[in-house]
């Protein structure tokens, strides 16, 4: 067997560290260390940007794991900071799901997320991503796959209409979690609630 090259070893390493930061970070948003692990960060940014050019790979599977590496770097990146941002902002953020979760399946009565009426979806698109951005961020709390954007809006304005031919001239959305589910319900707002 040959011996590991120097850029080999030091993707190994690298490997290592960002497995030992995902760690670290999981520990201080679960509240077990009083800080970002800003060092390791730091650490394993630099050896990314050492090796960002590529022209240091003389074979293919190295430069292939190297971009692997970097890609999970810069996706965990945008979880952690979007998570430490919610925080900054007082918010629930992506690293709350699990105890929100928790929370919510103790109680037996369902928890309303989100609640809008609408009469013209096309017009009002503010309460439209609003509404889809509550319904989406709850079915990530549970690892359900998110919707499209388009077919949600596609699905709501199909919903408007089916229920304006009936008479009903404004349509309440509402998003609530419910026994450990999301629950989604249109109704028409003097109709009888739809699923």
């Amino acid at each position: 067997m040959a011996e590991p090259t120097d850029i080999q070893k030091d993707l190994t390493d690298l490997t290592a560290d960002l497995k030992r930061l995902e760690a670290e970070y999981n520990m201080f948003f679960a509240g077990r260390l009083p800080r970002p692990p800003w060092e390791t960060r730091n650490r394993v940014g630099a050896m990314i940007k050492r090796y960002e050019g590529g022209g240091q790979f003389t074979s293919t599977a190295d430069r292939f794991r190297f971009e692997m590496l970097q890609t999970r770097f810069q996706k965990m990146l945008e979880v952690w900071d979007r998570g430490m941002r919610a925080r900054e902002e007082g918010r629930s953020g992506p690293f709350n799901a699990r105890s929100r979760l928790t929370r919510q399946r103790g109680d037996a009565d369902s928890k309303i997320l989100h609640v809008t009426a609408l009469k013209d979806p096309m017009r009002e698109m503010d309460k439209v991503h609003a509404l889809y951005d509550s319904l989406m961020q709850a079915r990530r709390g549970l690892g359900e796959d998110v919707v499209p954007f388009h077919r949600f809006a596609a699905l709501v304005k199909d919903q408007v209409v089916k229920l304006r031919d009936s008479g009903t001239t404004e349509v309440a959305f509402r998003v609530a979690m419910k026994d450990g589910k999301v629950n989604f319900t249109v109704r028409g707002l003097k109709g009888e609630e739809k699923k």
